[in-house]
């Protein structure tokens, strides 16, 4: 049971840390892999989308990096991931280059298409990163066919966009090699027309995730899966080898006596060191452990020889008649692992965690899995209580939260990247894309299946860890 405020605020803290820097891993995953790709990112941040937010903008890439206060785990906008292609993508992009800054409205007319269409479509280029928003001030200048709008236009179709900064090869601040100091380069908001509308949306769109294959595709929503795995397989080696693992020496020496066992209520603490039992010497703890049981499957006491302080001395034991045992715990010790076995050890960890994950599939093991799952409360408290015991159990804590959340990932639910994966894969089969509105009612039938899921596991832990049940 969670002890006050104080160990309330505890978790909170603690589980908000665990919680967001794992998901920041798993975003920077597919951050990575996007780079890798050339597809361009616009942020990368520690923290869920807010306007009050630490940021700044990389020279070399124009990716905004930076915390936001939400702290509940992290983000990263890959370019092309949104919205649906529009048959006036090109037009509506020469349009803006054409004058530097524009209404939706004026898009529209220009293009012969509706607001909507226009908005979408400006929408969907300022997501791949080729314009971007503007606000006009008052003393900002704008092209005469933009600030002589209708009135009666909606405040949707006043939205202006403008050109991003450009240099001579038309390569943006998001875009490897650009170089701003050249001859020849525009500045945000300035006029840059385009002689071939078309062959300039190839050029932007070859920046973007949607110019790759299923393979490109699925690398870029697979490398958060797989960050998250490398990270739990990598803490678990570094807990092994730096910290060890904790294993029962062989040395008949008692290292626990449980409080209120027939072995504590005979005298024995923790340092005896067994002589014999029933008459039988013991040089090793599995022998003593061998004689125990052999007394105890006969039902009969134990005279038990022991040293205590170099004193010998001796007690007669009797088992507990429901526990069937006298309460005693060999002494322990730090091993610690190479490098190799660690590995080893590492990987069926991994493999472990895997297999219990796809027990979710499974009928006859899906309530089990749920009961020994927690929600973010649980997490949270687990994560103060690992705290509290040292660094090396919060690592095994991290790691394992951080391969738990690796591999429900992959789960083919959208909207989590298992699910992506599934809807790349039949676009790549039917050649042709699976429409948004399908997609989005799709990953809404996924998100309220993973909020019951949620509130489930929720109930679960507030019994569990506040009520103490």
């Amino acid at each position: 049971m969670l002890a006050g405020l104080g160990g309330a605020v505890s978790a909170i803290i603690w589980g908000l840390l665990l919680l967001s820097v794992l998901v920041f891993v798993h975003e920077g995953g597919h951050f990575l892999a996007a780079r890798i790709l050339g597809i361009r990112v616009k942020e990368f941040f520690l923290g869920m989308p807010c306007r009050f937010r630490l940021a700044k903008a990389s020279r070399r890439y124009g990716t905004v990096y930076g915390v936001t206060p939400i702290l509940l785990g992290g983000y990263t906008m890959v370019c092309g991931m949104e919205g649906e292609e529009s048959p006036y993508l090109a037009q509506a992009l020469a349009c803006v280059m054409k004058h530097g800054r524009v209404s939706v409205a004026q898009v529209a007319r220009e293009v012969g298409c509706t607001p909507a269409e226009a908005g979408d479509a400006l929408m969907t280029l300022t997501d791949w990163g080729s314009i971007e928003p503007f606000e006009p001030q008052q003393d900002d200048t704008l092209p005469a066919s933009a600030s002589s709008e209708d009135p009666d236009a909606t405040a949707a179709e006043k939205d202006f966009f403008q050109t991003l900064a450009r240099d001579p090869r038309l390569l943006t601040c998001y875009d490897k090699g650009h170089d701003f100091d050249a001859s020849g380069t525009t500045q945000a908001g300035e006029p840059h027309p385009i002689d071939d509308p078309a062959a300039f949306l190839a050029h932007e769109r070859a920046h973007t995730y949607l110019a790759h294959g299923f393979w490109g595709r699925t690398f870029v929503l697979v490398s958060g899966v797989t960050i998250n795995i490398l990270c739990g397989l990598l803490l678990v080696v570094l807990v092994l080898t730096l910290w060890g693992v904790t294993t029962s020496t062989n040395e008949p020496v008692l290292g626990a006596v449980v409080e209120g066992s027939p072995a504590a209520q005979a005298g024995l603490v923790a340092g005896d060191r067994m002589v014999s039992v029933n008459g039988t010497p013991t040089d090793t703890w599995e022998a003593f452990a061998l004689q125990l049981q052999e007394a105890i499957d006969q039902g009969s006491s134990m005279d038990i020889s022991y040293e205590h302080d170099g004193q010998q001395r001796s007690v007669t034991v009797m088992a507990d008649p429901e526990t069937q045992r006298i309460g005693v715990q060999a002494q322990t010790q730090q091993v610690r692992l190479g490098l190799g076995e660690a590995l080893s050890y590492a990987a069926n960890y991994v493999a472990t965690t895997a297999i219990y994950i796809s027990q979710l599939f499974q009928p006859a093991h899906f309530s089990q899995v749920i009961e020994n799952s927690s929600s973010v409360v649980g997490i949270s408290v687990m994560a103060s209580q690992a705290a509290s015991q040292g660094l090396a159990s919060f690592a095994i804590l991290a790691a394992a939260v951080s391969l738990s959340l690796g591999f429900m990932n992959l789960l083919p639910i959208p909207p989590l990247d298992g699910g992506k994966i599934v809807i790349e894969a039949i676009q790549a089969i039917r050649k042709k894309p699976v429409s948004l509105k399908l997609q989005s009612t799709v990953s809404m039938v996924g998100i309220a299946l993973f909020m019951l899921l949620f509130f489930v596991l929720l109930r679960q832990d507030i019994i569990r860890f506040v009520f103490g049940g």
